[in-house]
């Protein structure tokens, strides 16, 4: 064996389907490369999987570029890995040294239900984004980009909570699941600018009132879902999120 290549114990969570108790297996993977992304690890292992007749793993990927948040994984009970503002997909094997066990979850939170293996369904995100993401906008022709001035401050903050892909690793990371950070998120980079303004308090208040009902926890302000954040979105927008909420809550939803 090279020193570029890793014999490595993987402990992998497998269930069947969300009904079905859940355990881990372990498997062994020899000769992993140190240049592999995490998912070409899995990809290795599935292949050797199936080669023996056994199941592969389910786990879910898109983009493998870090852009769209599906490569959600606890991998030894850190949410997308030991480094930080990165994704699994972007996490690489030279991370780790010959003859370590890694341990792989799924997310662990009662609003995101494990599906099958590495998988969770995470559709609540969705029905949060549904019940408030939007602004309202004239049909027709796009509008001038130089029509409504914003200051490059507003701007840059509004984009900075924009870079929320919607992941879950804040869900994951906090001990109370709560998906305050999320939805801070979502909720910031609206309220901020001027073309949110007109939704601004029904929207924060029906994003919400859905996050509860999704039944996620409450935020105690650890800042471990700021610090799991690959994309590193500030806990400030929670503090933004509670003043537009009190806000609404003072001043009505019209």
């Amino acid at each position: 064996m090279s020193s570029e290549t890793l014999n490595l114990t993987l402990r992998v969570w497998r269930q069947n389907d969300p009904d079905t108790p859940g355990r881990f297996e372990h498997y062994q993977l020899n000769g992993v490369s140190t240049h592999m992304s995490f998912l070409e690890m899995l990809d290795v292992l599935n292949e050797q999987l199936i080669e023996s007749g056994e199941e592969p793993v389910a786990f879910d990927h898109d983009c493998r570029e870090g852009i769209c948040g599906t490569c959600s994984l606890m991998i030894n009970g850190k949410a997308h890995g030991p480094d930080k503002a990165t994704t699994t997909c972007q996490l690489h094997m030279r991370r780790f040294n010959d003859g370590d066990t890694v341990t792989i979850e799924p997310w662990r939170a009662t609003a995101f239900p494990v599906v099958r293996d590495l998988v969770v369904d995470r559709s609540a995100f969705d029905r949060i984004i549904s019940v408030g993401g939007y602004v309202s906008v004239n049909t027709g022709n796009a509008p001038d980009g130089n029509a409504i001035p914003i200051a490059g401050s507003q701007q840059e903050v509004a984009m900075d909570a924009a870079a929320c892909i919607g992941c879950g690793a804040c869900v994951a990371a906090c001990k109370n699941a709560s998906a305050m950070l999320f939805v801070a998120a979502k909720v910031s980079q609206l309220a901020i600018l001027p073309q949110g303004q007109l939704e601004r308090s029904e929207r924060v208040v029906s994003m919400v009132t859905q996050m509860d009902d999704e039944g996620f926890g409450s935020c105690t302000n650890t800042s471990e879902c700021e610090a799991a954040c690959p994309a590193e979105i500030s806990v400030s927008n929670i503090a933004r999120l509670n003043r537009e909420y009190l806000r609404a809550s003072l001043c009505g939803r019209d």
